[in-house]
């Protein structure tokens, strides 16, 4: 079987930067992918996918330190739902990339850096995936 996404995007705000228990640090952040068609008639269409992302250890450092509203990003990595509970004790489910390599995109004046499981180097869109991340437990 194969778990494999990848998506170029912008991110929707800065990173949330959290740690766990051990201390080891996890970033969360969105990315909004655009799509754009034309139909028969010659209308353009465009649509915006939402994609709940999370970086670990090393990555999530670097998402944390690079990463800024409107900036364009490639993230690869796998799907992974979980379950988790809310507040009122309701049982919720995410679904988000857990990103193994993460680049940067833009021109040079963007300079900046990537990281991921194998290093390699890098040098706006709106908010709104319906999860605040006020009920997310980490």
């Amino acid at each position: 079987m194969i778990n494999k996404c990848e998506f170029i995007g912008n991110v929707t705000a800065p990173p949330e930067i959290r740690f766990t228990q051990s201390g080891t640090p996890v970033a969360s952040f969105t990315v909004a992918c655009n799509e754009k068609w034309k139909d028969k008639e010659g209308n353009q269409h465009e649509e915006v996918e939402f994609v709940r992302c999370v970086a670990w250890q090393r990555l999530a450092e670097v998402c944390g330190e690079y990463l800024t509203t409107g900036k364009q990003v490639y993230v690869f990595g796998k799907q992974k739902t979980r379950k988790w509970q809310d507040k009122d004790g309701a049982d919720r489910w995410t679904t988000e990339i857990v990103i193994s390599e993460m680049k940067m995109l833009g021109s040079k004046s963007d300079q900046g850096r990537s990281s991921g499981a194998g290093h390699s180097d890098f040098p706006p869109e709106p908010q709104g995936d319906g999860e605040t991340g006020d009920d997310v437990p980490f």
